[in-house]
């Protein structure tokens, strides 16, 4: 359980850093499912630094703004390459580091009550 968060989370930082979305909005922009804004609403963050790019943008070839996508992939990754490496970097080793630190007064206690409970195959 713990490496499906570590996932997500280094994830959602490289959608952050590299198309300017959280990793929901990436997939989900201009559909039924994301009806905060459609496809045309995320073509710029306000953000110098940050192009958002959205999966039915790439789809189609074309990003809303003007701009290729290719550029602005590279210019999101020329602007955030330091906090993405640290975020990738950084998440796996930190949550390493607290999973040993908790081992032994929350998560083995934990997992023995999800075992008591039937839930053999989770394990935190």
């Amino acid at each position: 359980m713990t490496n499906l968060a570590v996932t997500a989370l280094v994830a959602n930082s490289v959608s952050n850093n590299v198309a300017g979305l959280s990793i929901w909005d990436f997939f989900t922009a201009g559909t039924s499912m994301n009806k905060t804004r459609g496809a045309s609403g995320w073509a710029v963050s306000g953000d110098a630094h940050r192009n958002m790019i959205t999966l039915q943008e790439i789809l189609q070839g074309k990003q809303t703004s003007g701009q290729s996508i290719s550029d602005a992939f590279m210019g999101n990754l020329k602007a955030n390459w330091l906090p993405m490496t640290v975020a990738v970097v950084g998440i796996p080793i930190v949550a390493n580091v607290a999973t040993k630190l908790l081992r032994k007064p929350v998560i083995l206690p934990a997992n023995r009550m999800l075992k008591s409970v039937g839930i053999k195959d989770v394990k935190l």
